[in-house]
Parts: C-alpha cells; structure tokens; sequence
C-alpha cells in the first residue's frame, strides 16, 4: 500500500501544482494544445488500434459482455469522433475568468462573480477508452489538473491515447502533469485517490452503478455522481403514429451499451393498437428481447413477463421493458418511481402535455418527440462530456466546460473604505 499511496500522492503534488500554472494560462494556448492532441491522434491511429485491439482480445477472453466490449471498441470512425470533439472543445469560448452579475453598490464598489477552475479532478472511469481524451480535453480548456484512472479492461487504448496528450500539452508549452493518467490497474490507487482531500478537489466516477455507488461510499473528496441510466420513451395518446415508431425504435437500438439507450418504453392504452404491434416486430427482426406487463404479452407470443426487477435495471443490452400505462400520470410515477434521474423522453403532439411532462419529470434530461439517445455532451453542444451527472449539486446532466467550473465573487474599488 505504501508505494500506492506514494505514487498518487506524488501525482497529486504534480497535479496541484500544474494546476496552478493552467490557471494563468491564455485561451490561445490551452487550444494549441487541444489541436496538438487531435494532430497526435490522427497520427498514431495505427498504434492506438494496435493498443486496442490488444485489449479487446484480452477482455473477450476474460468473459467481457458484449456491451462492455462495444465500449471498449476503436475503430477509425470512433478515432474521428475523439478528433472532431478535440476540435468542437478548442473552438468552445473559454469560460475562465468571465466575469458576469457586476453591479455598483451604494457604498460605490461593484461587486461580480468570476467563473474559476475547480482545481484538480479525479476522474474515474471504466471501459470506454475515449473518456480519457474527453476528460483531459474538458480539464484542460476548463482549467482544471486532471488525475486519470481508467479501468484494466482498456489499460493498453488508454496509454496509447495519452502519450498524445502528453505530446499535445508539451508542443503548447504547457506543464505535462497538467493531465496524468495513473497507469497501475491496482484497484488501491482507487482507494487512495478517493481520500486524497489534500491535492483533489473533486471526484467523477464514470462506469457502472456498483462503481458510482462504491467511490461515493469510501471517498473524503466531493462526488460529482452519474449514477445509472434507466431512461424512459413515454408514447402518449396524443402522439404522432410514425415518429412514435421512429423514435421509440432509434431510442432501444441506435446503441445497446450506453447510458441514454431507453430501458422501459411506456404506451398510453389508447395508442397501443397503432404503434405497439409494429415496434415489437421491428425490435424482434433487430434482435431486442422484450419483457411486458400482461396486457404487452398479449400482443406477441415473444414478449416474456417483465419482473418488479426489469423496471428497475439498466440493461445496457438489446433487452427492452415495455409497460401499457392508462394515463400520463401513471407514467410519471412509473419514472418516478423506477427511473434514475437520467433521461426520459415523451412523443406527444399535445403541446399541453409536452409541457406537462417537461414540468412534472424530475430528471437532468427531458425531452419532448427526440430520441432520448440524444441526451449526450456532443450533441449538446458542450464539445464533449466528463459524464452525465444525476447530482443536484453542483452540477446536473451532461457535465461540460462550465460543469467543471464555479464562481468566485470579485469586488472592483478606488480607494474605497467601509465606514
């Protein structure tokens, strides 16, 4: 244990102080590095494949679910996506140092706020090797020093894409420990990160729920939580027939092992007979299992009985719960009562209850006729995300820049005393 604590006790050291310097340094170079990163990619891709495809085969042979494997999965169109959001994220206004709220008050000062780095995140994540550049990109432009701790599965993808960040941030002239990668898959650097209040300020875990759930019990930093994704697609009695269809299906199947996939579709009982027969064929011909209440059952000898536990799991899978509902309300408090916060999503042309269920809906993500696969920092706008918090505090959906900021408020004087 004692080289463990060591080791990030040291990373802690570099990344606190590398931490400062990024405070003060210009837009300019923050971007120039970004596109160094990207230009260091695009050419290496042959070796971040190499280091890829070496992690696939190993976790294949360990058993790996197919859900975790396509996270796991590069390929050059995946590679292109990590470029185009290091391009998104350079092109992104810096949020750092804007000063917003500046009033004079009676005694003449003015006071503001001050958008600040947080200081230095932890980030831990599993499988998805792409976090790596997503994490270090948002922490750089933002500010902040970043610890990286990915998982094992992806230990050979995640070295590989850092030796281009690594390169990125020293063609910019940028302190290298602005971002580190811990590179031991010891699950004690785990432990010791979590309790390193002395040198990291705040902690996002970004994998399963047994993860999530297991770095918020042990950890001494904050949390920024993502928890699970048991999203929602509601269709209402007053949605349009084709784009319920459409929407429903792209909401299951765009992508299984991901945490906006819908898990539980609800159809209100009035618009079952038009829409619910062609989408359980559709999901079937794509090779979705389905689980329904009794009333789905019904429809088709291939719907098996959804379990109290279905409604309550993330599948990350070609698996779909489907429920008949026979009001609005009772979707709502089905999501209330069985989602996690995440993303839910209505099909409606009813303007009154798209705005309903805007309203009643207590999730960080809620839609009206889209897919809720669109619930992403991309997408959003953010250039990419650090994860998708289903936190109140400090900050809730897909966290980007800003998500990785605070305020500090600022005073402006001449002189002035306090009588």
């Amino acid at each position: 244990m004692g080289s463990i604590t060591d080791l990030i006790t040291t990373l802690g050291k570099n990344a606190r102080s590398a931490a400062k310097t990024l405070r003060g340094a210009t837009t300019k170079a923050k971007n120039n590095a970004l596109i160094n990163i990207a230009s260091q990619i695009d050419q290496n891709r042959k070796n971040i494949l190499k280091a890829n495809q070496q992690d696939l085969e190993h976790g294949k042979s360990n058993g790996l679910d197919n859900a975790l494997l396509d996270r796991l999965m590069l390929d050059d169109s995946r590679l292109d996506g990590i470029i185009e959001s290091l391009n998104q994220i350079a092109a992104l206004p810096d949020p750092i140092g804007e000063i917003t709220d500046l009033k004079f008050r009676p005694s003449g000062i003015q006071v503001g706020k001050m958008r600040v780095p947080l200081g230095v995140m932890g980030i831990i994540y599993e499988s998805r090797p792409n976090v790596t550049i997503d994490a270090a990109a948002l922490c750089l432009k933002s500010g902040n020093g970043a610890i990286l701790r990915g998982g094992s599965e992806a230990i050979h993808s995640n070295l590989a894409l850092y030796a281009c960040v690594k390169d990125g941030l020293i063609g910019a002239g940028l302190d290298e420990y602005c971002v580190q990668l811990i590179d031991t898959t010891s699950r004690e650097a785990v432990a010791e990160l979590v309790k390193a209040s002395d040198y990291v300020d705040a902690i996002i875990p970004r994998g399963g729920k047994g993860l999530v759930e297991a770095i918020s019990d042990s950890a001494k930093v904050p949390v920024i939580k993502h928890l699970h994704g048991v999203c929602h697609t509601y269709i209402d009695k007053d949605a349009d027939t084709q784009k319920a269809i459409n929407i429903a299906f792209n909401a299951k199947t765009r992508r299984y092992g991901v945490c906006n996939a819908t898990e539980t579709l609800l159809v209100h009982a009035s618009a079952v007979g038009r829409v619910l027969p062609e989408l359980i064929a559709e999901y079937i011909a794509k090779g979705v299992e389905l689980r329904g209440c009794e009333q789905t059952q019904q429809l088709s000898g291939k719907v098996i009985a959804a379990t109290d536990e279905d409604w309550d799991t993330e599948y990350l899978d070609a698996i779909l719960s489907i429920r008949i509902v026979n009001s609005m309300s009772e979707a709502i408090d089905h999501i209330d009562q069985h989602g996690s916060g995440h993303t839910e999503s209505i099909i409606t042309e009813n303007y009154t209850s798209g705005r309903r269920f805007l309203t009643q809906v207590d999730s960080s993500s809620v839609m009206v006729n889209a897919s809720t696969g669109f619930a992403d920092g991309f997408e959003y706008g953010l250039g990419a995300e650090i994860g998708i918090s289903t936190d109140k505090f400090h900050v809730r959906g897909p966290v980007g820049l800003e998500g990785l900021t605070s305020q500090k408020f600022i005073v402006l004087g001449d002189g002035h005393t306090r009588a």
